[in-house]
């Protein structure tokens, strides 16, 4: 079987034929170079308004990368013809294969940009001998091929939270779709600011905002008042896993005060190796955190009161009406802050101040959770370890984009892996 009958097969390319294939011998090893000619009774398609348009003239061979076959890189090679158009005057003709000025094949972008999902695209480059920045345009085009085609009439459920991606104090906020089997990153922004949000509800568009029905964030004041503004019909959920990650905040804070207050006392460093038993809640533990979890329970502990307390908390979530839920927060909150344990009465201050957005939970029936947020953060950052930081933020949204976001792909004739 001819190569070109396989390219037909796989890249038919529309008035344009295979016309030979050879061998050629390059400094990086040996490729393979195929021809590609237009039929006699075709017309060059102008690249401006793409219509038939007369040839004006043509210019030399350009070489077009395809994907390699068995480790031989594939090259198309074709001599540009240029058109005389009345409207857009003297262009380069429009090829099938290829966009613009670009070097690469629609067909090898996709390619390449399907494996940068699987690696890191250094090693990408590497494995398909190119260079990096030829996948970084590869993921570029896909990703912006994927937005411009993307449809967010579905979106119903928003997650809502901010990561930081590199240091001093940069951030980026994160928008995620959380409805039942559609789960994905819709927008990145930079920074955490009122201003931040708003761009993305200004994309997402007053109609389709209106028609979101539950969004979930954290408790940063510059996100409630926006989403209280631009979302005013969804039901805005505090959840579960916000609030009690404050709580482990306080208990690790209560700790440590204590810790440093023994010493200075002179006491027996019992609360060493402690943290963990007292974050974690009884079921999670293991044997040896369970022993230290009874041996600090004979002690009068300022951490094991903030424990206990944050234990005594989890009823909360077992309740089914909000009536019911809020009577016991609020009673929660005043024994809390009866105790003298200052960051504890800091959480309950917190939470008496968000308590409808924290009561909304039940609204939610409990089926919406930050978890699912936190568990495409960790995705988000550990797509930006892999490459051991991004110097910019333009190379960071595309990469999250690309990993997180399930963005649309056109169609092929053939898919290869």
């Amino acid at each position: 079987m001819l190569l070109q009958t396989i390219l037909n097969y796989v890249e038919k390319n529309k008035s344009f034929v295979y016309k030979s294939v050879r061998f050629v011998d390059q400094p990086t090893g040996r490729e393979v170079e195929v021809t590609i000619v237009e039929r006699s009774n075709s017309r060059p398609i102008c690249s401006g308004c793409r219509q038939p348009r007369p040839r004006y003239d043509r210019l030399a061979p350009r070489r077009f990368e395809y994907v390699p076959i068995w480790q031989i890189g594939v090259f198309f090679v074709y001599a540009m013809r240029r058109v005389d158009c009345p409207e857009c005057g003297v262009t380069v003709e429009e090829v099938p294969w290829c966009q613009g000025k670009q070097t690469q094949t629609r067909t090898y972008q996709w390619f390449l940009a399907k494996w940068a999902k699987r690696m890191n695209w250094q090693e990408t480059a590497r494995v398909f001998r190119t260079s990096w920045q030829s996948v970084f345009k590869a993921v570029k085009n896909a990703v912006f091929w994927g937005i411009v085609h993307d449809v967010w009439s579905d979106v119903r459920t928003l997650g809502v939270d901010e990561i930081a991606w590199r240091k001093g104090h940069s951030y980026l906020t994160l928008v995620y779709q959380l409805d039942e089997g559609r789960k994905r990153l819709l927008w990145i922004g930079e920074g955490r600011e009122k201003e931040t949000l708003d761009k993305f509800f200004n994309c997402l568009g007053p109609e389709q905002s209106q028609k979101v029905d539950f969004v979930c964030s954290d408790m940063l004041s510059a996100y409630l008042e926006v989403i209280a503004r631009r979302a005013e019909s969804a039901v805005h959920v505090l959840d579960r896993f916000h609030i009690m990650k404050l709580m482990n905040t306080a208990i690790d804070d209560v700790r440590r005060a204590e810790v440093k207050q023994r010493e200075r006392d002179g006491f027996d460093p019992v609360l060493k190796n402690s943290r963990w038993c007292l974050l974690k809640r009884p079921e999670n533990r293991t044997r040896k955190q369970t022993v230290k979890m009874k041996e600090l329970l004979r002690y009068n502990l300022q951490s094991v009161k903030a424990h206990l307390q944050r234990e005594d908390f989890q009823q909360f979530w077992e309740y089914k009406s909000p009536a019911w839920a809020g009577k016991f927060l609020d009673e929660w909150c005043t024994r809390s802050l009866r105790t003298n344990l200052e960051p504890m009465k800091k959480v309950a201050r917190t939470l008496r101040e968000h308590r409808e957005l924290i009561l909304n939970w039940f609204k939610a029936e409990g089926k919406l959770s930050a978890g699912t947020v936190e568990g495409f953060n960790n995705k988000a950052k550990l797509t930006m370890r892999k490459a051991y930081g991004y110097k910019s933020l333009e190379t960071a949204q595309i990469a999250l984009y690309h990993t997180l976001s399930a963005l649309p792909e056109p169609e092929f004739t053939h898919e290869f892996w």
